[in-house]
Protein backbone atom coordinates (compact mmCIF):
# COMPACT_ATOMS: atom_id res chain seq x y z
CA UNK A 1 0.00 0.00 0.00
CA UNK A 2 2.73 2.80 0.98
CA UNK A 3 4.54 1.85 -2.39
CA UNK A 4 0.79 2.87 -4.31
CA UNK A 5 0.97 5.55 -2.66
CA UNK A 6 4.48 6.86 -3.17
CA UNK A 7 3.76 6.14 -6.67
CA UNK A 8 0.38 8.65 -6.13
CA UNK A 9 2.79 11.23 -4.53
CA UNK A 10 4.93 11.18 -7.22
CA UNK A 11 2.43 12.65 -10.13
CA UNK A 12 2.43 16.38 -10.51
CA UNK A 13 -0.06 18.07 -7.94
CA UNK A 14 -2.41 18.82 -10.84
CA UNK A 15 -2.79 15.14 -11.60
CA UNK A 16 -3.38 14.08 -8.36
CA UNK A 17 -7.54 12.91 -8.50
CA UNK A 18 -8.06 15.04 -4.74
CA UNK A 19 -6.25 17.83 -6.07
CA UNK A 20 -7.04 18.27 -8.93
CA UNK A 21 -10.91 18.77 -7.98
CA UNK A 22 -9.73 21.03 -4.88
CA UNK A 23 -8.13 23.30 -7.52
CA UNK A 24 -10.32 22.54 -10.53
CA UNK A 25 -13.43 21.33 -9.51
CA UNK A 26 -15.02 18.19 -9.68
CA UNK A 27 -16.27 18.83 -13.62
CA UNK A 28 -12.38 18.50 -14.65
CA UNK A 29 -12.05 15.06 -13.50
CA UNK A 30 -12.69 12.09 -16.11
CA UNK A 31 -14.53 8.71 -15.45
CA UNK A 32 -10.81 7.56 -14.02
CA UNK A 33 -10.24 10.43 -11.60
CA UNK A 34 -13.85 10.43 -10.44
CA UNK A 35 -13.70 7.04 -9.01
CA UNK A 36 -10.07 6.93 -7.70
CA UNK A 37 -11.67 9.51 -5.36
CA UNK A 38 -14.94 7.43 -4.37
CA UNK A 39 -12.12 4.38 -3.69
CA UNK A 40 -9.48 6.44 -1.81
CA UNK A 41 -7.17 4.11 -1.45
CA UNK A 42 -5.31 1.39 -3.82
CA UNK A 43 -3.92 -2.31 -3.05
CA UNK A 44 -0.81 -3.38 -2.62
CA UNK A 45 1.29 -1.91 -5.58
CA UNK A 46 -1.35 -0.32 -7.07
CA UNK A 47 -3.00 3.11 -5.99
CA UNK A 48 -6.60 4.60 -6.32
CA UNK A 49 -5.76 5.36 -10.24
CA UNK A 50 -4.64 2.26 -11.19
CA UNK A 51 -7.90 0.76 -9.71
CA UNK A 52 -10.10 2.42 -11.29
CA UNK A 53 -8.46 1.93 -14.60
CA UNK A 54 -8.72 -2.19 -13.77
CA UNK A 55 -12.61 -1.22 -13.00
CA UNK A 56 -13.67 0.60 -15.90
CA UNK A 57 -11.56 -2.45 -18.11
CA UNK A 58 -13.61 -4.78 -16.23
CA UNK A 59 -16.92 -2.89 -17.42
CA UNK A 60 -15.45 -3.24 -20.71
CA UNK A 61 -16.16 -6.86 -21.51
CA UNK A 62 -19.60 -6.39 -19.77
CA UNK A 63 -23.05 -5.73 -21.24
CA UNK A 64 -22.53 -1.99 -20.34
CA UNK A 65 -19.20 -0.38 -20.50
CA UNK A 66 -17.92 2.17 -18.72
CA UNK A 67 -19.63 4.28 -15.17
CA UNK A 68 -23.11 2.95 -16.17
CA UNK A 69 -21.91 -0.56 -15.64
CA UNK A 70 -22.10 -0.06 -11.94
CA UNK A 71 -25.74 -0.03 -12.31
CA UNK A 72 -25.75 -3.59 -13.07
CA UNK A 73 -22.91 -5.70 -12.08
CA UNK A 74 -23.24 -7.34 -8.76
CA UNK A 75 -20.90 -6.98 -5.65
CA UNK A 76 -19.80 -10.30 -5.97
CA UNK A 77 -18.62 -9.32 -9.89
CA UNK A 78 -16.78 -6.66 -8.61
CA UNK A 79 -15.21 -8.24 -5.75
CA UNK A 80 -13.65 -10.67 -8.42
CA UNK A 81 -11.29 -7.43 -9.33
CA UNK A 82 -7.71 -7.71 -7.57
CA UNK A 83 -8.12 -5.22 -5.27
CA UNK A 84 -11.78 -4.66 -4.87
CA UNK A 85 -12.96 -6.30 -0.93
CA UNK A 86 -16.61 -5.97 -0.03
CA UNK A 87 -16.18 -2.61 1.78
CA UNK A 88 -14.99 -1.07 -2.16
CA UNK A 89 -17.51 -3.07 -3.81
CA UNK A 90 -20.63 -1.71 -1.72
CA UNK A 91 -18.93 1.28 -2.14
CA UNK A 92 -19.17 1.32 -5.63
CA UNK A 93 -22.46 -0.07 -6.19
CA UNK A 94 -23.76 3.07 -3.90
CA UNK A 95 -22.91 5.32 -5.91
CA UNK A 96 -24.78 4.04 -8.84
CA UNK A 97 -27.92 4.32 -6.82
CA UNK A 98 -27.03 7.64 -5.10
CA UNK A 99 -26.87 8.93 -8.91
CA UNK A 100 -30.37 7.11 -9.33
CA UNK A 101 -32.10 9.20 -6.74
CA UNK A 102 -30.79 12.25 -7.00
CA UNK A 103 -31.43 11.97 -10.45
CA UNK A 104 -35.61 11.26 -9.84
CA UNK A 105 -34.99 13.86 -6.82
CA UNK A 106 -34.03 16.23 -9.06
CA UNK A 107 -37.05 15.58 -11.29
CA UNK A 108 -40.08 15.62 -8.43
CA UNK A 109 -40.86 19.18 -9.02
CA UNK A 110 -40.98 19.09 -12.19
CA UNK A 111 -43.95 16.69 -12.20
CA UNK A 112 -46.90 17.55 -13.68
CA UNK A 113 -50.01 14.64 -13.78
CA UNK A 114 -51.22 15.61 -17.29
CA UNK A 115 -47.34 16.01 -19.07
CA UNK A 116 -46.25 12.12 -19.91
CA UNK A 117 -42.75 13.87 -20.54
CA UNK A 118 -42.36 15.28 -16.80
CA UNK A 119 -43.09 11.84 -15.78
CA UNK A 120 -40.58 9.95 -17.78
CA UNK A 121 -38.16 11.94 -16.71
CA UNK A 122 -39.06 11.58 -13.65
CA UNK A 123 -39.00 7.71 -13.60
CA UNK A 124 -36.80 7.39 -16.64
CA UNK A 125 -33.18 7.30 -14.53
CA UNK A 126 -34.56 4.22 -12.55
CA UNK A 127 -35.93 1.98 -14.79
CA UNK A 128 -33.95 2.38 -17.66
CA UNK A 129 -31.23 0.18 -16.02
CA UNK A 130 -33.79 -2.49 -15.13
CA UNK A 131 -32.88 -6.00 -16.15
CA UNK A 132 -36.43 -6.96 -15.50
CA UNK A 133 -39.86 -5.27 -15.73
CA UNK A 134 -41.01 -3.21 -13.41
CA UNK A 135 -45.15 -2.44 -12.89
CA UNK A 136 -45.58 1.01 -10.98
CA UNK A 137 -49.01 3.10 -9.94
CA UNK A 138 -48.41 6.53 -9.81
CA UNK A 139 -51.18 8.33 -7.80
CA UNK A 140 -53.10 12.03 -7.52
CA UNK A 141 -55.93 13.03 -5.66
CA UNK A 142 -59.07 15.09 -6.43
CA UNK A 143 -57.09 18.30 -7.39
CA UNK A 144 -54.06 16.44 -9.32
CA UNK A 145 -51.51 16.10 -6.83
CA UNK A 146 -48.81 13.21 -7.04
CA UNK A 147 -49.71 10.88 -4.09
CA UNK A 148 -47.04 9.15 -4.32
CA UNK A 149 -46.00 5.45 -6.08
CA UNK A 150 -45.77 2.16 -5.32
CA UNK A 151 -43.96 -0.50 -7.46
CA UNK A 152 -46.77 -3.65 -7.94
CA UNK A 153 -44.78 -6.29 -9.65
CA UNK A 154 -41.33 -7.56 -10.96
CA UNK A 155 -41.38 -9.29 -13.74
CA UNK A 156 -38.90 -11.52 -15.58
CA UNK A 157 -36.78 -9.85 -18.68
CA UNK A 158 -39.75 -10.27 -20.54
CA UNK A 159 -42.79 -9.34 -18.95
CA UNK A 160 -44.69 -9.16 -15.92
CA UNK A 161 -48.34 -10.20 -14.33
CA UNK A 162 -50.44 -7.07 -12.99
CA UNK A 163 -53.87 -7.41 -11.74
CA UNK A 164 -56.32 -4.66 -11.54
CA UNK A 165 -57.43 -6.24 -7.81
CA UNK A 166 -53.36 -5.16 -6.91
CA UNK A 167 -53.48 -1.50 -8.50
CA UNK A 168 -56.93 -0.48 -7.07
CA UNK A 169 -56.16 -2.07 -3.08
CA UNK A 170 -53.29 0.55 -3.75
CA UNK A 171 -55.45 2.96 -5.03
CA UNK A 172 -57.95 2.69 -2.10
CA UNK A 173 -55.33 2.97 0.63
CA UNK A 174 -54.35 6.11 -0.85
CA UNK A 175 -57.54 7.50 -1.44
CA UNK A 176 -56.67 7.99 -4.57
CA UNK A 177 -59.50 9.12 -7.64
CA UNK A 178 -56.86 9.11 -10.87
CA UNK A 179 -53.59 6.88 -11.23
CA UNK A 180 -51.17 6.24 -14.26
CA UNK A 181 -49.66 2.96 -15.00
CA UNK A 182 -45.75 3.14 -15.28
CA UNK A 183 -43.88 0.18 -16.96
CA UNK A 184 -40.45 -0.56 -18.34
CA UNK A 185 -39.08 -2.88 -21.28
CA UNK A 186 -35.66 -3.92 -20.15
CA UNK A 187 -35.15 -4.19 -24.45
CA UNK A 188 -35.26 -0.40 -24.76
CA UNK A 189 -38.27 0.12 -26.87
CA UNK A 190 -40.25 1.34 -25.19
CA UNK A 191 -42.99 0.33 -28.13
CA UNK A 192 -46.34 -1.18 -26.41
CA UNK A 193 -46.94 -4.58 -26.52
CA UNK A 194 -50.11 -6.51 -27.41
CA UNK A 195 -50.37 -7.40 -23.51
CA UNK A 196 -49.81 -3.85 -22.32
CA UNK A 197 -52.71 -2.68 -24.80
CA UNK A 198 -54.70 -5.55 -23.14
CA UNK A 199 -54.04 -4.88 -19.66
CA UNK A 200 -54.44 -1.17 -20.22
CA UNK A 201 -58.11 -1.99 -21.26
CA UNK A 202 -58.76 -3.97 -18.37
CA UNK A 203 -57.59 -1.86 -15.28
CA UNK A 204 -59.41 1.12 -17.11
CA UNK A 205 -62.26 -0.85 -17.30
CA UNK A 206 -62.24 -1.72 -13.77
CA UNK A 207 -61.11 1.65 -12.82
CA UNK A 208 -64.21 3.51 -14.53
CA UNK A 209 -66.88 0.98 -12.32
CA UNK A 210 -65.08 2.26 -8.96
CA UNK A 211 -65.13 5.91 -9.45
CA UNK A 212 -60.85 5.63 -10.07
CA UNK A 213 -60.05 7.08 -13.09
CA UNK A 214 -56.83 5.61 -15.14
CA UNK A 215 -55.37 8.66 -16.97
CA UNK A 216 -52.66 7.57 -18.84
CA UNK A 217 -49.90 4.18 -19.41
CA UNK A 218 -46.76 5.05 -19.96
CA UNK A 219 -44.18 2.85 -21.04
CA UNK A 220 -40.10 3.53 -20.63
CA UNK A 221 -37.34 2.41 -22.50
CA UNK A 222 -33.87 3.50 -22.80
CA UNK A 223 -33.91 7.81 -23.03
CA UNK A 224 -37.23 7.00 -24.64
CA UNK A 225 -40.71 6.78 -23.57
CA UNK A 226 -43.97 6.04 -25.36
CA UNK A 227 -47.45 7.53 -23.59
CA UNK A 228 -50.85 5.88 -24.51
CA UNK A 229 -52.51 9.29 -24.47
CA UNK A 230 -50.04 11.28 -26.73
CA UNK A 231 -49.06 7.79 -29.09
CA UNK A 232 -53.13 8.19 -29.78
CA UNK A 233 -53.18 4.49 -28.28
CA UNK A 234 -55.88 5.77 -25.47
CA UNK A 235 -58.62 5.25 -27.52
CA UNK A 236 -58.12 1.71 -28.40
CA UNK A 237 -57.89 1.17 -25.10
CA UNK A 238 -60.91 2.86 -23.70
CA UNK A 239 -63.64 2.41 -25.80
Amino acid sequence: MNNANNIMKQLPREQRPYEKCFMQGEGSLNDTELLAVILRSGTSGKNSLALAQEILKFMESSSYPGLMGLMHVSVQDLMKIHGIGQVKAVQLKCIGELSKRIAKAAARPQIVMNNPSSIAAYYMEELRHEEQELVICMMSDVKGHFLGDKILTRGTATGSLVTPREIFMEALRRHAVSLILIHNHPSGDPTPSPDDLQITARIYQAGELLGIHLLDHIVIGDQRYCSFREEGLWNTCTE
